[in-house]
């Protein structure tokens, strides 16, 4: 759908500033506007809610649907495919019973990243090249293109299904819980942005983070494959080391170049410059800040591997967050029993 009255500004897309600029200009608007906010409290929020949240009954049925549709699926995709597959091809053990979970993901964010790639890169929507432009025309209840409404129904769905697959389908593992604060956080974000018609910005959140997701599960996958059927295949590890590279260069590159400098200074600076008065501007920047934070905490991960696999501490490529064996079987039985049941049994059914 084209994104007719979204044109950029009379001097075309602002270039993207610097991160000292984004830190100058995003405190310095977020300070003015708190100054500015002379009735802030529980009575705006109230009245912001009933003036600007748009959200009907149905669309929430609607989403609930989807998040069970997406673990019925997902249960039958485990039994039907991705286990038969796993046992068609000898993977070990340890690998058959993590590689659905993987499978599952790639699948989904392969999938959806495409989608917005499509929506950003393949249609009239100037969002990535002009972050400001998200606010541009902006009313309350302005209508969802068909097109975005889409993306957020299947990804809100998603991650409504994802905080019940941590906590009872996946493997557990040492950010279990962060995870679970990223889920809950992300479907805040999706469902807000959109009761507030805050939906073109979200759409460039979800492209800046998804590819990083394709590029972590797929990179598990040819772990998982490298050792199969008694045999050690050197394409499949081949493949995981450049795609263990290409996941850490795309996580700083999406996750915290890009999404910070075109998203959080859209967010916290141009948009007090387009609408004034923007309902729940310290909301949403807060939850947006708490993904950075949380970017940031991934990003540690993916910097103590590398500096291990250079000092010689790992000769393999694995996954730090994963419990291993001796760490396992030393938890007490009420926390082992979590692992165990997301997984790691390859006997238990989902």
């Amino acid at each position: 759908m084209a994104a007719a009255g979204l044109a950029a500004g009379p001097t075309g897309p602002e270039p993207m500033p610097s991160y000292a600029q984004l830190v100058r200009r995003g405190w310095g608007s977020a300070l003015a506007a708190a100054r500015g906010c002379t009735d802030c409290g529980w009575g705006l929020a109230r009245r912001g809610l009933a003036e600007n949240a748009h959200l009907a009954p149905p669309e929430l049925l609607l989403l609930a649907l989807g998040a069970l549709g997406w673990t019925a699926l997902r249960s039958a995709a485990t039994a039907r495919l991705f286990r038969p597959l796993a046992k068609r091809c000898r993977l070990q053990p340890r690998d058959a019973a993590k590689m659905p979970e993987s499978a599952w993901k790639f699948l989904f964010y392969l999938g959806s990243w495409s989608y917005s790639a499509y929506l950003l890169f393949g249609t009239d929507y100037p969002f990535f090249h002009d972050p400001p432009s998200v606010f541009y025309d902006w009313t309350p209840g302005m209508e969802v293109p068909g097109d975005i409404a889409a993306a957020y129904l299947l990804q809100g769905s998603f991650y409504g299904h994802s905080i019940y697959a941590t906590l009872y389908m996946d493997t557990w593992r040492k950010d279990s819980v962060v995870m679970l604060v990223h889920h809950v956080v992300t479907l805040v974000l999706i469902v807000s942005s959109y009761a507030f018609r805050y939906h073109n910005v979200g759409i460039l959140v979800l492209f800046l983070h998804d590819i990083s997701d394709v590029q972590l599960e797929f990179t598990k996958l040819n772990i998982y494959f490298k050792s199969r059927g008694g045999s050690y295949h050197r394409r499949h590890a081949l493949v995981a080391d450049l795609g263990c590279l290409s996941f850490g260069f795309s996580w700083f590159w999406f996750r915290l170049y890009w999404f910070p400098l075109k998203v959080l200074y859209a967010t916290s600076h141009c948009s007090l410059r387009a609408v004034p008065d923007i309902p729940f501007y310290f909301f949403f920047n807060a939850l947006l800040l708490l993904l950075t934070l949380m970017n940031l905490y991934w990003f540690l991960y993916i910097v103590v591997f590398a500096a291990k696999v250079l000092t010689g501490q790992v000769q393999e490529l694995k996954d730090l967050r994963e419990y291993d064996a001796a760490e396992a079987q030393s938890l007490k039985p009420s926390k082992a029993e979590k692992p165990l049941r997301n997984g790691l049994v390859k006997d238990k059914r989902l």
